[in-house]
């Protein structure tokens, strides 16, 4: 490692000297010498870093946490020294008449130079130790509970945990479930507090008011236009998600032998924070459906899938270099339980992590992490310059890989597999239903809690004695859900959510993916005259031209221009909500009568 920043300072050296030579005003030839020199530098301190953090999420260990430290910190000078920080603001500032390409590519290192300007650099090395610190408690915590009546503690994996938050029907175990998966959030609280600080500071050190605001600066939006955006999509969705609400709760209440409650409890509910709710519809369990398959053929069907639609084809490596099943229950290796999709060293190394099983969750989370690594082989080509080798927005990665995976949770595809049962009409609305619940529930979690809190944590430096109670206040104000009881601030239970430790003040961007995935679908779905909710596109090569159309640009243009040119239209839920249209008026007959909303 040494070494390699040995070469690359004497190569940065005389190539800042070079460029200073060519003259006051920045011109053409000084921006290629720059850029060349950024990519080529950027694409290897990149590479090592993405292997350190690989190892570091593959087999958490005290020795792999530091080899990510210093892997990151090398990383991190780079991106913010002050001679690239210094040059970028002269190209931009000098008056000349740049080619998109060009503009595009200074205002992302612009970008990525404010989350680690060099012109602080012990507030930088504090920032990178402290996160790799925060995910290491984060990966490695070991969640524990006592079930009732056993009088013994037990160990409690991830997986146990949502598993049992969808099966059980014992309120007490549930209970007992629910708040031991709020037990990271007491271990983490401290250290999610030192990195709002820390990355508040640095981005202030840039001219943002804050951490979120330059979050918000990658989507092209400033904090009061994507707190508007945000607002907006919540209340296009709040009347088709009012209308679940109502049906839930009661459906909850008969499960339970409980009375109606206005807010739902969220131990009741089959998932930690609430934020989408299977299990809820009977009759649609296609898990014992997965019986007699592998772990190993979930993935290699979510493979054939985009493979079919002549999307990039995944190369052997991916295979040989993924982390893609569940450790052994004895194992002693640890590792991250979130699933991702890695591009490596932006040229075609792309792998996944994750802890598959036989079942219908982990078919769609396969099928929706593949379109991640479609999507980075898409880009992954020398047209794209380095440093956009990535998805158009924040969002657009979300969303492609949820376009690409949608088709595959519906009942023709499923019927192609063998997997749909007979006995299910493939036009049932509890289909529907079942959809909706993961997903239209999803939109006030994401763009409403998640957003909101994020922005009053960095924007309004919330205090450490508020973080518990302004996160309940959301829950309420947008999802409809309380807590089993009232949490004080000795918890952190926002800080529970994987993304608020180590994918901050963004997450509003999924809420985003879900809805340009409609607008997508909805398109391809009139365009090869199928009904958007029974669509089978394996197969189909002008569904894969349509995505690559899009893909292959990375993040050369603007992600509104993208989604306008393919759709016609700009970002709303109005495709949303025309999909679940039948349900929506299925579910208004239903709580005819009822109290709808809280």
């Amino acid at each position: 490692m040494k070494a390699r920043l040995a070469r690359f300072g004497w190569l940065g050296l005389a190539m800042v000297s070079g460029m200073h030579a060519m003259g006051a005003e920045p011109d053409r030839a000084r921006a290629r010498a720059f850029l060349e020199f950024y990519n080529a530098t950027y694409q290897r301190l990149y590479q090592v870093s993405q292997e350190a953090q690989w190892l570091a999420a593959t087999d958490v260990t005290p020795e792999h946490t530091g080899r990510r430290v210093g892997a990151d910190a090398a990383l991190a000078a780079f991106l913010g020294s002050p001679w690239v920080v210094t040059e970028c603001r002269a190209l931009l500032g000098s008056g000349a008449t740049w080619d998109e390409l060009t503009r595009r590519q200074l205002e992302m290192i612009q970008l990525l130079a404010a989350e680690y300007p060099g012109t602080l650099p012990e507030v930088v090395k504090e920032r990178v130790a402290a996160e790799a610190r925060q995910s290491a408690t984060l990966d490695g915590f070991e969640f524990r509970w006592t079930p009732p009546g056993s009088g013994r503690s037990e160990r409690l994996t991830v997986n146990q945990i949502d598993e049992l938050l969808v099966s059980s029907t014992n309120l007490a175990e549930r209970l007992a479930v629910w708040e031991a998966s709020k037990q990271s959030g007491v271990a983490l609280k401290e250290g999610l507090l030192r990195l709002r600080d820390l990355r508040n500071r640095l981005a202030r050190e840039m001219g943002y008011s804050s951490y979120y605001a330059l979050r918000a600066a990658h989507f092209g939006l400033t904090v009061a236009e994507l707190r508007a955006l945000n607002e907006r999509l919540v209340e296009e969705v709040r009347p088709l998600y009012e209308q679940l609400h109502a049906w839930a709760r009661r459906r909850l209440a008969e499960r339970y032998g409980q009375p109606v409650p206005r807010l739902i409890p969220a131990h009741w509910l089959p998932n930690r924070w609430g934020q989408e709710w299977p299990g809820l519809v009977e009759g649609v369990d296609l898990d014992p459906l997965f019986r007699g398959r592998s772990a190993e053929w979930v993935v290699r069907q979510a493979v054939a899938y985009g493979e079919s639609l002549g999307l990039p084809r995944v190369p052997e490596s991916f295979w040989r270099l993924s982390d893609l099943y569940e450790l052994p229950a004895d194992s002693p290796r640890r590792k991250n339980t979130h699933a991702s999709a890695w591009d490596v060293d932006l040229s075609g190394d792309v792998r996944s992590l994750m802890n598959v099983r036989a079942n219908f969750a982990w078919f769609a989370t396969a099928h929706h992490e593949m379109g991640h690594v479609f999507y980075f082989l898409a880009y992954d080509r020398p047209e794209v310059p380095v440093v956009l080798r990535r998805g158009a927005s924040p969002a657009m990665h979300e969303a492609m890989a949820e376009t690409l995976a949608t088709p595959t949770v519906q009942p023709p595809y499923l019927k192609r597999l063998g997997l749909w049962p007979d006995e299910l009409a493939p036009d049932d609305l509890r289909w529907l239903l079942q959809t909706a619940l993961e997903q239209v529930v999803f939109i006030p979690w994401a763009a409403g809690v998640m957003a909101s809190w994020e922005h009053d944590f960095y924007e309004l430096d919330l205090p450490a004695d508020q973080l518990n109670r302004r996160w309940w206040e959301y829950v309420e104000r947008y999802q409809g859900i309380a807590p089993p009881a009232p949490r004080g601030e000795e918890f952190c239970d926002a800080a529970t959510k994987t993304h608020i430790n180590d994918d901050p003040a963004e997450y509003y961007k999924y809420a985003h993916a879900f809805l340009i995935k409609y607008q997508l679908h909805m398109h391809l779905a009139r365009r090869l005259g199928q009904d958007p909710r029974q669509t089978d596109f394996y197969g189909r090569p002008e569904v894969g031209r349509f995505l690559l159309g899009i893909m292959r640009a990375g993040a050369t243009r603007d992600w509104r221009a993208l989604i306008r040119e393919a759709t016609g239209e700009d970002l709303s839920a109005r495709p949303m909500l025309e999909y679940y249209a039948p349900l929506r008026a299925y579910l208004e007959r239903e709580n005819a009568g009822r109290p709808v909303g809280w």
